[in-house]
């Protein structure tokens, strides 16, 4: 099996699943190759002094990688895709700081978790992504036109609200006066949509949902729409730019940029173990935020 393993950041939770992972990476003589980035930064940090030049590092990925693991939080695996893309690498993540739906791999676990994904004990959980295009083209939204959470726009370099002109199928629906606009995957319900009223949907619903950030009109809700719709977006306002945000990744238009959001043509394969769910972490996630509270 040839493991790719990526991660961003570099802190004592993650330098204890670095340590575990690759010691029983080693053990088991697994052909591993680590993002160039993330091995340098573990060079540089790591604290013992165990060295880890025996793995081999990549810049991109291919067809012969058989998984990928992510080191880090639900913020990670979401960046990883951009080097997945569609190549149908299976994902799976070691969290290392709070509970996500995504990453959910305990530092405890890790040994017992990699041993059933190398039995095959494991399910894939098929996620629909969102696809970008902009009339005009906009350089920094081609290469990588697609997120797995959400597609945002939202107002730029002012306090006042913008106008979000919202067709679905080529049917005028609404404008939104507002701080913007979500469009959400199922696993992107949990996210920054939800922060902002929206429901939460289970992975495997083939919907999106278009949830207005702090809208004005009193009468905008969230509102869920089929997968195989095309949206289109049109903003408007007193600056002459606003802001699109594809996960993480931030993009400038310029105002009447028409933009167009639709089911991407592939889905990314998260590895689920066959002890865990989407339902099991959700209850995890009330149970962690009900402990916060007392």
């Amino acid at each position: 099996m040839k493991i790719a393993i990526f991660g961003q950041f570099y802190h004592i939770n993650a330098e204890e699943a670095v340590k575990i992972l690759f010691d029983y990476l080693n053990k088991h003589h697994l052909k591993a190759f680590i993002e160039e980035n993330f091995f340098n930064i573990i060079n540089s940090q790591l604290k013992t002094q165990k060295n880890y030049d025996s793995f081999n590092t990549f810049t991109s990925l291919d067809k012969s990688f058989d998984l990928l693991i992510s080191i880090g939080g639900d913020g990670t695996i979401l960046r990883a895709i951009t080097l997945v893309k569609d190549l149908g690498i299976p994902i799976v993540g070691i969290n290392t700081g709070r509970l996500g739906f995504l990453a959910t791999i305990q530092n405890d676990y890790i040994t017992t978790a990699i041993d059933h994904i190398l039995k095959g004990n494991y399910k894939i959980s098929e996620r629909s992504l969102l696809e970008i295009k902009t009339t005009p083209e906009n350089p920094d939204l081609v290469d990588i036109n697609f997120a797995l959470n959400e597609i945002a726009v939202s107002r730029k370099n002012t306090t006042s609200m913008i106008t979000v002109e919202t067709q679905l199928n080529n049917e005028y629906l609404t404008s939104y006066w507002s701080d913007g606009l979500i469009v959400a995957t199922p696993t992107g319900s949990t996210g920054y949509s939800l922060s902002c009223g929206g429901p939460v949907i289970t992975p495997d619903t083939n919907s999106f949902v278009l949830t207005p950030i702090a809208p004005h009109n009193l009468s905008a809700r969230p509102l869920i729409i089929p997968d195989a719709t095309e949206i289109q977006l049109k903003v408007s306002g007193r600056e002459e730019n606003h802001l699109v945000s594809l996960d993480s990744r931030i993009a400038t238009l310029s105002n009447e940029t028409l933009i167009t959001i639709k089911k991407a043509p592939f889905k990314i394969k998260m590895i689920e173990l066959l002890d865990e769910s989407f339902l099991d972490t959700l209850r995890k996630k009330l149970l962690w935020g009900e402990d916060r509270r007392n």
